[in-house]
């Protein structure tokens, strides 16, 4: 994007949105979706990567361009849509802007376009897109979830100073700390942050040239960066935004299945005992498959500053307390099975040893009627 010498910031608000739309996604490709042809998406790596970084590389669809009246006028909206195997689709929509002070950007936050907001414009793409998608999912739920967002303000670098000349980042960033603070909190007036609050929102960030930051909150983040140089940062918090969208879905998979187990051994022990037990060996299986693919989408660590930046977002995120839920949900699932299992086993041995004297008793049976015959 052209720096807009009129205006002192310019670049791009890009809104992440992820949906947990199924259980699964078929293994067989998909040519074209909503009119588009289906391509492998792909990173334009920087000069700060390494030869060997591998990324993780989904199905995408570049939907044509919009024009849409936002809040500072006529605004060129662009869509993409990432098809990813766990069951789950990634959307993103890219909106550029041109302002003179941070403040403005609070406006973009929930975005409201003249026909209508913007999350209501991705919610029914993202139900045209499982519309589409039909057979290509397995087990898709019956309505669309709730979305994980996210929105990142993407400011182009160099930033500039009040006479217009270029700055350090990480300078500027200090200058406007609690601008930033409120443009990621959604604070109209800076002025009313507490000290405390603007230092706790804006206390992850990272630098890595002179003229690039970014600043990472729990639901929004600012990057400035060259326009360039955007793609790769903003990939990683897809994937990590991605990532809590998981875990949310299969902690409730994981509550519901515990709910329907205690529930089916509480009332009816007997006859869903079976049943149970095969519940939770698929959902143990499911679940071992989620985490396989689910790490596959984070292997991009060949760059260590894409790591730290990861680290951070995943911080914001508490996806390691996600993890930590999920894994406890499974081991107490997996001790169940584990009972349920010896049960079984003490059963079907307890009908083996009655066998065995049935058997021995008609063989008495037999020999004491042979006898008196």
């Amino acid at each position: 994007m052209a720096l807009d010498r009129n205006h002192r910031y310019t670049g791009e608000v890009a809104y992440i949105y992820a949906f947990d739309v199924a259980y699964d996604t078929a293994r067989k490709p998909i040519r074209e979706l909503l009119g588009q042809p289906v391509a492998q998406f792909a990173v334009d790596v920087s000069k700060r990567s390494p030869r060997q970084l591998f990324f993780y590389k989904p199905q995408m669809v570049r939907l044509p361009p919009m024009e849409r009246i936002g809040p500072l006028g006529p605004v060129r909206v662009e869509r993409v849509i990432k098809l990813l195997p766990v069951g789950a689709i990634s959307i993103s929509v890219r909106v550029p802007f041109a302002v003179n002070h941070v403040e403005e950007l609070v406006a973009f936050h929930d975005l409201q376009f003249s026909n209508g907001s913007l999350h209501e414009e991705v919610r029914r793409l993202a139900q045209e897109v499982i519309a589409e998608l039909g057979g290509h999912l397995i087990r898709p739920h019956p309505q669309l979830a709730e979305e994980e967002a996210y929105t990142v303000f993407c400011l182009a670098s160099p930033v500039l100073n009040a006479a217009n000349e270029p700055m350090n980042a990480e300078q500027w960033f200090h200058a406007h700390r609690r601008q930033v603070a409120a443009l990621l909190t959604q604070e109209e007036e800076p002025e009313r942050l507490s000290k405390q609050e603007a230092e706790e929102s804006t206390a992850r960030y990272l630098s890595y040239y002179e003229d690039d930051i970014a600043v990472v909150d729990w639901d929004a983040a600012l990057l400035v960066d060259a326009p360039q140089d955007l793609d790769e940062t903003l990939y990683i918090m897809e994937l990590a935004n991605l990532q809590l969208a998981e875990l949310e879905a299969y902690d409730r998979l994981l509550d519901e299945a515990l709910d329907r187990s205690y529930r089916d051994l509480g009332e009816r022990p007997l006859r869903s005992r079976a049943a149970t037990l095969h519940e939770l060996r698929e959902i143990r299986i499911d679940m071992a498959r989620f985490n396989d693919e689910l790490s596959n989408t984070t292997k991009f660590f060949g760059d260590w500053h894409l790591a730290r930046l990861y680290e951070k977002i995943a911080g914001r995120f508490h996806l390691a307390e996600w993890h930590r839920s999920v894994d406890g949900k499974l081991k107490t699932l997996d001790e169940l099975y584990q009972i349920l299992k010896h049960d079984q086993n003490t059963r079907m041995m307890l009908w083996l040893e009655v066998g065995i004297v049935l058997l021995f008793v008609i063989d008495l049976v037999v020999l004491v009627v042979g006898l008196k015959k």
